[in-house]
């Protein structure tokens, strides 16, 4: 799809469920986006859902697993199945959505029924928190870029207040940001 943001046109791909789920042309449209890059082009990824986002971070995490898989499998499946196969166990399940092979299936549930687990503990926690109680923290696209660089949370709010202070505009706070975490290495990198 196209999206025009201030003028500017995106092409955003996204699964089959989230284009269905799109409203009018002309009308605005909220998207929770992720960016992949891959040595000869960069693509965005387009969700209405958190989870949904969430998810195919997961999924991209999977070797093996590209972003094509990984709409394939929102898109056909729904974000609440795959969840739900990755905990059953059930790889023929997942191997429904177009360009899922069983062996992917079965890579994807070997790697990430621990991690969907707990995502599911955070998510029934979150439904049963009664909501007057919740303190909302805003987005915020500085964290959450270090967080995907593979930073610890912590770590990157230290970092991005300092980068706030230092550097004007996104793109230069995540440089400095990232330079002045560069000595401590991204969690999930070995040397």
């Amino acid at each position: 799809m196209l999206v025009d943001c201030g003028g500017v046109g995106y092409e955003v791909l996204v699964p089959e469920s989230v284009m269905l789920q799109m409203p009018a042309v002309g009308d605005r449209v909220e998207l929770r986006v992720r960016q992949v890059s891959r040595e000869d082009d960069v693509h965005l990824y387009g969700f209405l859902q958190p989870f949904q986002r969430r998810l195919f971070d997961l999924l991209l995490s999977v070797k093996g697993c590209g972003p094509k898989i990984g709409l394939s499998l929102i898109g056909q499946l729904g974000e609440q199945a795959v969840a739900g196969a990755i905990m059953a166990q059930d790889a023929r399940a997942l191997s429904r959505a177009q360009g899922v092979g069983v062996r992917v299936s079965e890579r994807i549930i070997l790697e990430l029924k621990d991690k969907i687990a707990a995502e599911a503990l955070l998510r029934k926690a979150d439904e049963m928190t009664p909501r007057r109680a919740l303190v909302s923290l805003p987005e915020d696209d500085l964290i959450d870029a270090l967080v995907a660089l593979g930073y610890r949370r912590p770590e990157a709010e230290n970092a991005a207040r300092e980068a706030r202070q230092e550097a004007e505009g996104l793109q230069a706070q995540i440089r400095f940001a990232v330079q002045m975490l560069s000595p401590a290495k991204p969690q999930g990198v070995s040397a």
